[in-house]
């Protein structure tokens, strides 16, 4: 599509009152998504739109699959909700499945959300110190620069990225930040106080950065040595993101605890901590817990997505658009001279800015809605490609083309 006309009456009239009556803690783009099929959306005006973003790396389906609107439509005509004071089916079919699919895990907590996921999974890291007679002091969790696990107090406060945390303090103590990626600095970060480490196996908003397998493989020998967990945040690089169900396969670590959210319902909110044989009965009854994590319809939904996440064939065709995409966005760095760097893996990329388009992502991602690609920045310098994992080829090159264009009406 051609750069977009301005938005119609309603979608005025709604922008209105999203500036009226919203809390204003997000810049939004004045359009109004209105409906969506696999790949493509359309606001309210009839606009059509490439999603390069997914919904932040969540309706990994695309939008309107067939499987994920049958299971919910069955479930909603069922059951919605019980609580956790009771048992219905469709978590414990999940939790059974997601043990299974993990390689390591032997039980899940079920929530609503990535930070969600992080929170439980702080708290298990403190519990299983405690019972293992460690004092408070001994009790550091250590995350990383850069990293990015959520908007709670405590996740902000293991969010080692301080933009995120100021005018929020006294923040909790006890955490610790380390280099990420630098096997060396280990020495002096991850001592014999440190209960557990949390780590991306790839950092999202911190710029899409790889772990390297040096890295990770580091971390796990010494948490061992020293009795601390290893928890490995995938809830931006899992299910299927990188072209394996979980990202910390590529480097064949495994973690005491994995958290889960995003694409794990494929648009419809929940999350998950998995956790191993070692840690299966930190949290014991009273412990922890959430009204509505386990939901039945989010439960359903996700069944599906892990299903179809899962697949062989899915996966490899992840790998096979993760490399049109990274040969697109090398060919317009190359022509335009914008991009210093792409990297990540699978359908999770991120494309660094070089230096004279420095701070400019922004500025980008506007552009690039007004040629009608919806797209994502992971910083200040940092364009983040996490489309759908079912993006047809058509729809990649298309976006590229959009993309294209959007950066060569940049002033």
């Amino acid at each position: 599509m051609n750069d977009a006309a301005a938005p119609g009456a309603d979608s005025h009239v709604l922008i209105d009152k999203g500036r009226d009556y919203l809390v204003p803690v997000y810049r939004q783009r004045e359009l109004i998504l209105d409906r969506g099929l696999g790949s493509r959306l359309w606001d309210l005006d009839g606009r059509e739109y490439v999603d390069f973003a997914a919904g932040i790396a969540v309706s990994a389906l695309g939008h309107g699959d067939a499987d994920v609107l049958a299971a919910l439509h069955e479930q909603a005509a069922r059951l919605w909700h019980t609580s956790n004071v009771f048992y219905s089916e469709p978590p414990l079919r999940l939790a059974e499945e997601l043990v299974a699919a993990s390689g390591f895990a032997e039980r899940v907590f079920f929530c609503n959300s990535g930070a969600e996921a992080n929170e439980a999974a702080i708290k298990l890291a403190r519990r299983h110190a405690a019972a293992g007679g460690r004092p408070p002091e001994r009790r550091v969790i250590l995350s990383f620069e850069g990293s990015f696990h959520g908007r709670t107090l405590a996740t902000v406060t293991a969010t080692a990225q301080p933009k995120y945390q100021q005018g929020y303090e006294p923040l909790p103590g006890g955490f610790r930040y380390g280099v990420f990626n630098d096997v060396d600095a280990l020495a002096s970060t991850l001592t014999d106080d440190v209960a557990a480490v949390i780590v991306e196996p790839i950092q999202g908003e911190g710029g899409v950065v790889p772990a390297t397998t040096e890295f990770l493989q580091a971390l796990r020998a010494r948490c061992d040595e020293i009795g601390a967990l290893l928890i490995f945040d995938e809830i931006q690089s899992g299910m299927g993101r990188t072209g394996r169900l979980w990202a910390h396969q590529w480097h064949g670590v495994a973690p005491d605890v994995m958290t889960l959210a995003k694409a794990l319902g494929a648009g419809f909110p929940i999350g998950a901590m998995l956790v191993n044989a070692r840690t299966a009965q930190t949290l014991q009854f009273g412990s922890h817990g959430t009204t509505f994590g386990g939901n039945p319809l989010a439960a359903a939904v996700a069944r599906v997505a892990l299903r179809k996440l899962s697949s062989p064939d899915l996966l490899a065709e992840v790998e096979r658009r993760s490399i049109t995409l990274q040969i697109g966005l090398q060919r317009i760095g190359n022509e335009r001279g914008i991009f210093s760097e792409v990297r990540g893996r699978g359908l999770m990329l991120g494309a660094v800015l070089a230096p004279a388009y420095a701070g400019r992502a922004s500025d980008i991602l506007d552009r690039a809605a007004q040629t009608g690609l919806l797209l994502l920045q992971a910083g200040p310098d940092v364009l983040r490609f996490v489309p759908a994992l079912t993006i047809g080829e058509d729809d990649l090159l298309e976006g590229l083309a959009r993309l294209d264009s959007a950066i060569g009406g940049l002033e």
